[in-house]
């Protein structure tokens, strides 16, 4: 598909606030602001953090995984907005384990506030009705709670813009994920019927609008195009609760393990690569991690990685 008045990632930056009427509409009276984009330079650094302790406190194992990093001001600076990249595209309850834990979202929000972001945004497009999963994923809750601005999905937000990928050339753009600041992703960790896995590369599916079924045509490529769209600072995988049969919607108490387990990473390969060990897979077995590997967007050795891991 071939559009002249499509716009690179770079270019819809400098563009940005010609669309502000459309963004202002959705974002729940969030101001307009626009961004410089781009990634830190990766550390080599890969934390897994492991809650042991009967009881232990989600959101004090996040923030004990960013402290490991070198906090969170490294991934945030003062006055940012921030893009938190959830996965909430189900509306299903936590428990379920379809969408990023509440506990963690909340975490990562309050910790953004306290490096000094301006704004927090929460943002998926959702694949259930955008009211019904951020209620029962507890992604309202958690806005209310901490006020970050909870994105509602809506055809306004969309703008086309070149991805310059192997199969997408041209795609609808989730705008508050590109105007951002700094974009964190927040994937949860679960079975996928097509792609084996569901981690960090497969959830910017959630970035983009268009037809899914489109999307999942060629998903793998799909997947690393799209990974190579978007550059976010860090990716956080939430192993908390790990979705091990019928995913990604699953619906059934049994097709959930208790891993309580998170993974902190820059490397977007690296973070995948790890998280799949919690479903006793290879990274290799996974089609999206080798092909993203072999497309030269991280690694899936990690053995070349500094390892932490903490725990409570």
């Amino acid at each position: 598909m071939k559009n002249d008045n499509c716009i690179t990632r770079r270019e819809s930056l400098k563009r940005i606030a010609r669309i502000g009427g459309g963004l202002a509409a959705g974002c729940m009276g969030a101001g307009i602001l626009s961004g410089t984009g781009g990634a830190w330079a990766s550390t080599g650094v890969l934390v897994e953090g492991v809650g042991e302790t009967e009881g232990y406190d989600v959101k004090a194992l996040v923030g004990k995984v960013l402290d490991a990093a070198g906090g969170m001001g490294r991934f945030v600076s003062r006055g940012d907005v921030v893009a938190l990249k959830a996965n909430l595209s189900w509306a299903n309850p936590p428990e379920l384990a379809a969408t990023t834990n509440p506990e963690v979202l909340e975490a990562m929000v309050e910790l953004c506030r306290e490096a000094g972001a301006k704004t927090v945004r929460i943002v998926d497009n959702t694949i259930h009705d955008a009211r019904r999963c951020f209620a029962l994923s507890g992604a309202g809750r958690v806005a209310e709670k901490t006020g970050a601005d909870l994105v509602f999905p809506r055809s306004s937000l969309m703008r086309e813009m070149r991805i310059h990928g192997d199969r997408l050339d041209v795609w609808p753009v989730y705008v508050p994920l590109v105007e951002a600041d700094r974009v964190i992703n927040l994937p949860i960790a679960k079975t996928h019927g097509l792609t084996s896995l569901t981690l960090g590369l497969k959830n910017w599916i959630g970035g983009v609008g268009g037809r899914r079924h489109a999307l999942h045509q060629d998903i793998n490529r799909t997947i690393v195009d799209l990974a190579q769209f978007f550059r976010p600072a860090v990716t956080l995988v939430d192993g908390i609760r790990v979705m091990v049969r019928n995913g990604p919607a699953g619906g059934r108490p049994e097709d959930v393990d208790v891993k309580n387990t998170l993974i902190l990473c820059e490397d977007p390969v690296a973070a995948d690569a790890r998280a799949a060990g919690l479903f006793g897979m290879s990274p290799g077995s996974v089609g999206a991690i080798a092909l993203a590997e072999k497309s030269g967007l991280g690694t899936s050795d990690i053995t070349t990685l500094k390892v932490k891991r903490v725990s409570l």
